[in-house]
């Protein structure tokens, strides 16, 4: 097929003022750099926020008892009273490539006491090996280490530790109700204090070993309460909870596989609402833009106004001039997308490559009890760059609109004679 006349017209016109479509092309381009910055910022908070709700404490996906959740009771350990070989359904979920660590964890409430103070907490049983691998909040143990099974021993958090007047070394009295209708009580020693940076979090946590927790609260070595999982990508958690789900027939162990979305659902609704705001962004940066290239383009069809009277008057239709006039947009819209492309992916690999550490500003950030990092990022998302290339293009193409319906009504004769 031979190329259009009205194309090349329209590519000629474009070259005809190389400064003025210099500008005009830089300034749609800087908006296409503002709107993926803005919005692979956007997508780098929310990236990071999920990444810190799963990644510090609770991981991806966590499976329980069907009966566990909300009341969370220390009765309701997966496989029942019976337990579960709860390795060999571990093996199975780290066959899944999405997997990056699997742990089990049993849980109780208990009074942990130091002399006349004590205070109420949750008592997490861990295999320190594997929790490491699945979580982060025990990277913050900067005092001493982690516990080790057999020697009555527990790490906890640096408020409870402030709390307790206790360090490193100290004996802590721990009391628990235990499974059968006991109370389990013993001495343990503190080998470890960690800050995670939610107040919250380390004024109530203490985490034992999970054989010596599971001796404490008279629960059999084969009852755990949970099983957690950390994915590659905290995105790939539900379809990976279907599929585990699936794979060990929770439905007929009476387990629940649950993903962070269901476990934390505001954090996905925050998620989503961020996603509503992007079209509000490409319409105010791209709207806005319309008006410098509707004045353009009014410029240069006024210019050539003599050169449009002469095709008009030599028999081209009105419908032609429009579209060399959009054919001059198109070229124009294709221009800014490779100088708006050019400009902006250099500066956004390497920030997506090297975050701006703000550690030096501000401490950590806590929303919805998500501990956030002074972490500038940004994440790349192609398909966000592709939308706002076609939403450049499309803004050059309707701003150019009106001006071609104006060349198109421009009298020949009148223009021509000089009236």
């Amino acid at each position: 097929m031979s190329e259009s006349p009205w194309s090349r017209i329209g590519w000629r016109n474009v070259r005809r003022h190389p400064k003025r479509t210099i500008l005009t092309a830089l300034g749609l381009a800087v908006g296409y750099g503002l709107v993926v910055f803005f919005i692979g910022w956007v997508n780098g908070l929310v990236a990071e926020m999920v990444e810190n709700a799963t990644g510090l404490m609770s991981g991806q996906i966590e499976i329980h008892d069907a009966e566990y959740r909300p009341e969370r009771s220390i009765y309701d350990t997966l496989g029942g009273r019976d337990g579960v070989d709860y390795a060999a359904l571990m093996d199975r979920i780290a066959e899944d490539e999405r997997a990056v660590g699997v742990a089990p964890r049993v849980f109780a409430a208990g009074l942990v006491s130091s002399g006349e103070a004590t205070t109420a907490g949750q008592l997490m049983g861990i295999d320190p090996a594997r929790e490491t691998g699945v979580t982060r909040f025990l990277e913050g143990l900067n005092e001493g280490r982690l516990p080790e099974t057999g020697r009555n021993e527990m790490a906890i958090g640096s408020e409870m530790a402030r709390q307790l007047e206790v360090g490193v070394g100290d004996e802590l009295v721990v009391v628990a109700p235990g499974a059968d209708g006991s109370m389990g009580n013993d001495l343990y020693t503190v080998a470890g204090i960690y800050t995670t940076g939610l107040v919250e979090l380390d004024a109530t946590n203490a985490v034992l070993p999970l054989a010596d927790l599971q001796a404490l609260v008279t629960l059999d070595p084969a009852r755990i309460h949970e099983i957690v999982v950390a994915t590659t990508d905290p995105f790939l958690a539900d379809d990976m909870a279907a599929g585990v789900a699936a794979s060990l027939g929770a439905d007929d162990l009476g387990m629940e596989v649950a993903s962070w979305t269901e476990l934390n659902p505001v954090i996905l609704e925050y998620s989503a609402l961020i996603d509503s705001f992007y079209l509000i962004i490409y319409l105010f940066v791209f709207g806005i833009a319309i008006f410098g290239v509707a004045n353009t383009m009014l410029m240069a069809t006024y210019e050539r106004r003599r050169e449009i009277a002469v095709m008009l008057a030599m028999g081209a239709a009105p419908g032609a001039i429009v579209k060399a006039i959009l054919y001059e947009a198109a070229a124009m819209g294709l221009l800014s997308v490779a100088v708006g492309v050019a400009l902006s992916l250099p500066p956004m690999l390497w920030w997506a490559a090297a975050p701006v550490d703000m550690s030096w500003l501000y401490g950590g950030v806590t929303f919805q009890g998500v501990l956030v990092r002074p972490v500038i990022r940004v994440a790349l998302d192609p398909t966000h760059w592709v939308q706002a290339a076609v939403a450049l293009f499309a803004t050059a193409l309707v701003a150019a609109l009106y001006p071609a319906w104006r060349a198109s009504r421009v009298p020949p004769a009148d223009t021509l004679s000089g009236i």
